[in-house]
């Protein structure tokens, strides 16, 4: 059943962007993948361009003109996957700190009930491989911030690993996001329960990229610290 979509962002991914399409298309779930690319200099889209002779049917690129952040990449994404009418639409790293098999688990937390499937860090059983401590710290407390405004009950507040059922993407206004860093993957959440929807916290172990350099600013930082405040007093409503 062709039934779930992997949309995986890359600026500069290209160590990593053929290993982690050939991981994905390993398994016996038919998984196609969107790339969305921001007009990497480094060669990734011929990488994956090359690559769609092998896989005609099931890999797809969107190609972007400059670094416009990981939230725009993902709304484009989200369009794409809505539009094809895929069931499942996933969020998923290009540099392995997310495994890929783990997109049967989420997958299979939504096919249980969950309107979307998070892959949590800090939920029983999940992990942090090779950051240090203080970063696994700060990202832990992040979350515990962002509990005390927005009283959101999910212990991984930024976690990008996640699997949609179409029907959440369909209901959220995607181009009134406001938000492009990590807000970007706390927003979302938020309007998905406001909403109505169901999380589902899927364990998980996260490693730190081998390959390539961290997207990670304090732009982006600073931009999840206010946004959070913002997001308290947003209007949710239903997309038409």
């Amino acid at each position: 059943m062709e039934d779930s979509l992997v949309i995986i962002p890359t600026y500069n991914e290209k160590e990593n962007v053929e290993r982690i399409i050939r991981k994905v298309f390993s398994f016996d779930h038919p998984f196609h993948i969107l790339i969305v690319d921001d007009g990497s200099p480094d060669g990734t889209a011929a990488i994956v361009k090359g690559l769609m002779q092998e896989y005609p049917k099931r890999l797809h690129i969107l190609e972007r003109a400059g670094k416009q952040g990981l939230g725009t990449a993902y709304i484009a994404g989200f369009h794409f996957g809505v539009e094809k009418k895929y069931d499942f639409i996933f969020e998923m790293d290009a540099d392995f700190s997310h495994n890929p098999e783990d997109l049967i688990r989420l997958r299979q937390a939504c096919l249980d009930g969950a309107d979307f499937a998070i892959g949590s860090r800090y939920v029983k059983g999940g992990n942090v491989e090779n950051w240090p401590r203080n970063r696994v710290m700060m990202s832990f407390l992040a979350s515990v911030y962002v509990n005390s405004i927005l009283w959101m009950g999910i212990r991984d507040c930024t976690a990008g690993f996640k699997c949609y059922r179409r029907e959440v993407l369909e209901a959220i206004e995607l181009d009134k996001i406001r938000f492009i860093g990590y807000a970007f993957q706390i927003e979302m959440k938020y309007k998905a329960q406001r909403l109505g929807f169901n999380a589902a916290e899927v364990p998980i172990t996260f490693i730190d990229r081998q390959f390539g350099e961290s997207k990670m600013s304090m732009g982006i930082f600073k931009e999840a610290f206010w946004g959070v405040i913002r997001m308290r007093f947003m209007k949710v409503r239903r997309a038409k």
